[in-house]
């Protein structure tokens, strides 16, 4: 496309190059910026042009162009912002999507820029209209319309504009009421409310009083009575007559026509499909409620101003429905437009869309524009968090036909392809255990052990009352959530449940279930020790891949491969995956280019390998959805610029990050409806309503009201005392309008834990760490405080622990302390570690690896017999050297020689508070054993914490 300067305006020069909103009104033809503090008061008697830029995941930034038509504007403007609206994309580089927005008919999208709502204001520039000033407040009636939006218009100030439909506001200048039409839905209802604080905060200074009224409510009621006073009294209210807003043409036939010479010509087809539109033309499609402009690649400026205009003059005919229109350019169409064609490639030439923004940004800088934000900026690189606390309780069970087996914590994170799995995660929350339970589904599993798998899982939340969060996982595309709770995770091939031993006989296949003594090669990956997995692949030569590591063995040999792309971390990988794949054997390590022939024997031989990592779904823009789900039939709604206000109690929602979708039920959801809740997630990915492709495999996670997970909350500003709220959405967003604005919480209950494998899966409280995953200096034992653990660590064998973690080490538990009491028990810790040297086993061949940032002393002082004299069990023996802090409050002093005080008194909301202590470091006067208790790590480690993860520490505990 041609741009030359004269086709730009000034105004728009430097525009798009930040995410945010910017906005020009046109006055006297031209388009002038409006300051950020007008954003969202629109006249009447004006037309408008809004950018609203975006920054996304990938680094690039998407524009979406909307022009504004008030009710009065003149033809002459909104012709003049149609046109200002083609030369601001050009400006952009000729890709952004481009709305035509009429005032009472306006797009979610649009609307979503400015909520809770826009509420056009009489007046106007060039129309000949004063803007209104000032004045005594008058009263004003409007209607508002929308559940996840709310269009709202102004209706003559009578009882002829109320229905029993529509939800209805009264603004009277002592009072706002708001009147619920009889057949209004609750959502409805609860959305008109939003609007109501807006205007209490916007015209009344926040200072009026709320009052709701119910249609068929009669005179006893004191605001009923009041409310209908204003309209002279009660009376029946009329039927609701058909308006403008209310027709809608479903039959409208779909047509194509081409822009010729700035006419449209329809185009004879009997089936739209990609291949009509011809790069260097401009089409219109007309589906009635919607009409769509598409710009070719290669067409002029002129073409595409002579293509909206000939849109224009098309849905000012007589005889029509209402019309948005829509422009696209080539390369850049929306999913509604591909949506209307039989068949859409999947790829679009993108090197050609990028070169072309290069040439448009190349001719812009050479005529001395600005053009920073036009091309495509670096993607934000962020190392992927599992949000979620890493030190809980995990079960796993393995299914065998109906039935579900525990599966020992030994082996718990050892799967094999062909079967099926259960897990039951418990973790920390704000106020409560919570719970992930989930299935995982191996590649080679059968579909009957699937569905059984998918059965009892569902029986295990439905046991609890639907509170759990749940998880559906496929071999192959596992979320970081899942890999750090398993923390080491290993897959096997073949499997050992009837269902795939009788698959595999029934279709005569051979079984490839891995054997001790058979020749296995094993791909390491993972990022941490906290997050490592050992994939089980062919053992051949192929399977190899520079990027990755391996370990490859038989009966009696055991190597390990690292590709030349591998890192130093990579490679320390493959000796924690050692430990547990191979433990009792010396490894021969092999580097990339100089392997022995044994390797190569074991491998078959040499071939051809690649040499990139393995592409993983990457997490994009999340975007949410409201669903119906009736007889087998979903449809879904997106709601754009989404917060947690549009999650309604009564509803199910859908949020798709591309690599993974939550499915969200609302409390009020009936339970038939939850039961269904994998079944809608499943259909979103079957029906791809993003028309991206997304795998049928692609993690599903269900996620109940009151108990979302963090995982799920990092998406949202989240205020979790609103989702603790009772009652249906309209009665707490009353509750939210009359209090002020702020949630009346309602906290439920700590929950009952349960246990499905006949031990407990909660530990005591005292023994629960609250620290998140990334608390860099946490020991993760789970189910243990860090003090716990590093005592504990003497007595265990290796052995025995838990293979899902890292080895356990041990700490100095007080390297700080001066005081004789803490002297004292590091004297007791060196005996007990001195004790615990005669109950090891000899070494193996190779020294388990340890984590390399923590200091793991091998010396220790020797014992006199006679202290292990006594046999009481070890958690006797350790609790024993718990430090005694029973000394009176004040008196005592910690390792800085401050006072100490209990919790209790040093908290900000404490009814007998401490005086004449920093209240900016109310933590420091904790007891090191309290503290350790509350945070879950020692002091020294707390303050090595970033400021703002203290900050969030502190303030969960009441002490910031």
């Amino acid at each position: 496309m041609a741009v030359s300067m004269r086709d730009l305006d000034s105004a728009f020069q430097g525009a798009g190059q930040k995410a945010g909103l910017e906005i020009w009104r046109i006055e006297n033809f031209r388009p002038v910026p409006v300051p950020k503090s007008s954003h969202g008061k629109f006249f009447t008697g004006d037309s408008y042009v809004i950018l609203q830029t975006t920054a996304l995941k990938s680094g690039s930034l998407r524009h979406d162009i909307h022009y504004w038509l008030g009710k009065d504007t003149s033809q002459d403007e909104a012709g003049v912002a149609a046109i200002k609206t083609v030369e601001l994309d050009a400006a952009l580089g000729g890709r952004a999507v481009q709305y035509r927005e009429v005032q009472g008919h306006e797009t979610e999208k649009f609307l979503s820029y400015f909520k809770p709502c826009i509420i056009p204001q009489e007046g106007g520039v060039a129309s000949g209209f004063k803007h209104a000033e000032a004045m005594e407040h008058q009263t004003h009636l409007f209607v508002c319309r929308g559940k996840h939006v709310v269009h709202v218009n102004e209706v003559p100030f009578a009882r002829s504009s109320l229905n029993h439909d529509d939800i209805f506001i009264l603004d009277t200048k002592s009072k706002i009421f708001q009147f619920n039409g009889s057949n209004s839905s609750i959502q409805e209802r609860a959305k008109a409310l939003e609007v109501v604080q807006y205007i209490k905060d916007t015209y009344h200074d926040g200072k009026c009083e709320v009052a709701a009224v119910e249609d068929g409510k009669m005179m006893a009621d004191a605001e009923t009575g009041e409310f209908w006073g204003f309209f002279g009294g009660f009376a029946p209210l009329p039927r609701k007559t058909a308006s403008d807003e209310d027709k809608t043409d479903v039959s409208f036939p779909t047509k194509l026509f081409h822009v010729e010479k700035g006419r449209a010509e329809p185009v004879e087809t009997d089936s739209l499909t990609r291949e009509l539109l011809d790069t260097n033309k401009c089409y219109i499609l007309d589906c009635g409620a919607e009409v769509f402009i598409w710009m070719g690649r290669n067409t002029s400026l002129d073409e595409r101003k002579s293509a909206s205009g000939a849109a224009e003059e098309l849905v000012r005919a007589a005889e029509r429905p209402k019309s948005l229109i829509v422009r696209v350019i080539e390369g850049f169409e929306t999913v509604m437009f591909k949506s209307k064609f039989e068949s859409w490639p999947q790829t679009t030439n993108v090197t050609v869309s990028e070169d072309g923004r290069g040439k448009v940004a190349a001719l812009l800088r050479r005529q001395g524009v600005n053009v920073n934000g036009l091309l495509k900026t670096a993607p934000v690189k962020e190392e992927p968090q599992p949000y979620i606390d890493v030190t809980g309780n995990l079960q796993v069970w393995s299914v065998n036909d109906q039935e579900k087996n525990l599966i020992p914590a030994a082996n718990q994170s050892k799967f094999y392809s062909g079967g099926c799995y259960i897990f039951q995660y418990s973790y920390s929350g704000e106020d409560r255990e919570e719970y992930l339970i989930g299935t995982w589904f191996g590649k080679k599993s059968v579909e009957e052990e699937r569905a059984s798998a998918i059965s009892l899982v569902s029986k295990m939340v439905e046991s609890l009352k639907f509170l759990p969060s749940q998880a559906r996982i496929y071999e192959g595309n596992e979320p970081i959530q899942f890999f750090s709770i398993f923390q080491s995770f290993i897959v096997f091939k073949g499997g050992h449940s009837s269902g795939y031993k009788k698959y595999i006989a029934e279709n005569e296949l051979p079984d490839e279930t891995c054997k001790e003594d058979g020749v296995a090669l094993f791909r390491v990956q993972g990022s941490g020790p906290d997050n490592m997995q050992a994939i089980q692949v062919e053992p051949v030569a192929s399977s190899l891949n520079s990027s990755y590591c391996y370990i490859l063995h038989n009966d009696s040999s055991v190597f390990t491969w690292s590709g030349n792309l591998t890192t130093s971390e990579d490679q320390e990988l493959i000796e924690r995956q050692l430990d547990l794949i191979k433990p009792n054997m010396q490894s021969k390590p092999q580097k990339e280019g100089s392997e022995s022939e044994q390797f190569w024997d074991l491998l078959g031989g040499k071939s051809e390998y690649p040499s990139q990592k393995l592409a993983r779904e990457a997490e994009s823009d999340p975007h949410l959805f409201s669903c119906i789900f009736s007889k087998g039939n979903l449809k879904v709604s997106e709601i754009y610029n989404f917060t947690q206000d549009d999650l309604m109690t009564e509803d199910i929602f859908i949020l798709d990050t591309h690599s993974e979708i939550f499915v969200w039920v609302g409390q009020q959801v009936d339970s038939k409806s939850k039961l269904q809740a994998l079944c809608i997630g499943e259909k979103f990915l079957e029906n791809d309503f993003l028309l991206k492709k997304s795998s049928c495999e692609t993690p599903i996670y269900i996620v109940m009201e009151g108990s979302e997970p963090p995982f799920f909350t990092r998406f949202f500003t989240w205020d979790s005392a609103k989702s603790s709220m009772h009652g249906n959405s309209f009665q707490r967003k009353l509750a939210i309008v009359k209090n002020g604005g702020t949630p009346l919480l309602d906290k439920p209950k700590r929950r009952t834990p349960v246990s499905y494998g006949g031990r407990s899966s909660v530990p005591d409280k005292s023994q629960r760490s609250r620290s998140m995953s990334f608390s860099p200096d946490r020991v993760r034992v789970r189910g243990r405080s860090p003090a716990f653990n590093a005592l504990a660590a003497n007595f265990e064998s290796p052995n025995a622990r838990n293979l899902s973690t890292p080895p356990p080490v041990v700490r100095k538990v007080y390297p700080k302390s001066v005081s004789p009491d803490s002297a004292k028990l590091a004297s007791k810790a060196a005996a007990i570690a001195a004790l615990t040297a005669g109950f090891e086993q000899p070494p193996p061949a190779r020294q388990v690896i340890m984590p390399r940032s923590v200091k793991v002393s091998t010396e220790a002082p020797k014992l006199t017999p006679e202290s292990n004299s006594k046999e009481k069990p070890i958690s006797i023996r350790i609790e024993s050297l718990t430090i005694q802090e029973d000394v009176k409050e004040g008196e005592a002093e910690d390792e800085e020689g401050l006072p100490i005080y209990p919790y209790e008194r040093l908290k900000v909301n404490s009814p007998d508070p401490v005086t004449e202590i920093d209240v900016t470091k109310r933590e420091t006067y904790l007891s090191a054993a309290e503290f350790r208790e509350k945070f879950g790590m020692a002091k020294d480690a707390f303050y090595k914490l970033p400021k703002w993860k203290q900050n969030k520490l502190k303030m969960a505990l009441q002490l910031f």
